[in-house]
């Protein structure tokens, strides 16, 4: 991996790690508004993003209350839904098209944070997956937009290579 992918990288987990902390009240319990969570968008322009968005998951995780569940069910969930996302991506060209099958993967998988919650804090599992697959929705959603425009101004794809 080149010094500049690994950099950008870096730079994509800081701001994951930052975002998180910052809304770090909504960001770790049932109905999560974490917002850094629009960066799961960037996987959308090159897949060189995986790294640093999987990484500032596994850092902002280590402030998580919910301790080594966290560091196992939301890396792993995100990791999933990434790997997914780079899979359809070989399929679907359209960059608004891929924006909204990662708001829709990253949705449904919230699943697995369910299943976490259900086994740390003996939350209801289908109800807590609703909670989380809305607001989840919410976020990437509110986030597409923001994320495409940003993209218009810098290029992600051109950034990172």
């Amino acid at each position: 991996m080149k010094i500049k992918t690994l950099t950008i990288n870096a730079i994509v987990a800081a701001l994951y790690v930052v975002v998180t902390l910052v809304v770090a009240p909504f960001g770790f319990t049932n109905i999560q508004f974490r917002l850094s969570e629009m960066f799961n968008h960037l996987i959308v322009f090159d897949k060189k993003y995986f790294f640093g968005i999987v990484i500032g998951v596994l850092i902002a995780n280590f402030f998580s209350p919910l301790g080594w569940y966290d560091l196992v069910f939301g890396v792993g969930q995100s990791a999933i839904s990434l790997l997914i996302v780079i899979l359809l991506s070989k399929y679907v060209k359209n960059v608004k098209v891929r924006m909204v099958l990662t708001t829709l993967v990253f949705s449904a998988t919230m699943f697995i944070i369910a299943w976490e919650l259900a086994l740390v804090a003996s939350l209801p599992f289908f109800y807590t997956w609703l909670t989380l697959a809305i607001s989840e929705f919410i976020v990437l959603a509110v986030g597409a937009p923001i994320m495409y425009y940003i993209n218009k101004r810098i290029d992600f794809k051109k950034i990172i290579n």
